[in-house]
């Protein structure tokens, strides 16, 4: 029977771990521009 190759299946993990991540991330930052489209030092249109 053959051994496992532990090393593999750590690497693996390692990749998804990345991997999600990093969707993560991009998922934050899509969202964070999206909540803010106009630039915090504008004033918004319409005033007085």
């Amino acid at each position: 029977m053959a051994k496992p190759n532990y090393s593999f299946e750590k690497r693996q993990r390692e990749i998804a771990k990345q991997k999600q991540k990093e969707e993560k991330r991009a998922k934050k930052q899509a969202a964070k521009q999206a909540a803010a489209p106009a630039p915090a030092g504008q004033a918004p249109a319409g005033g007085e």
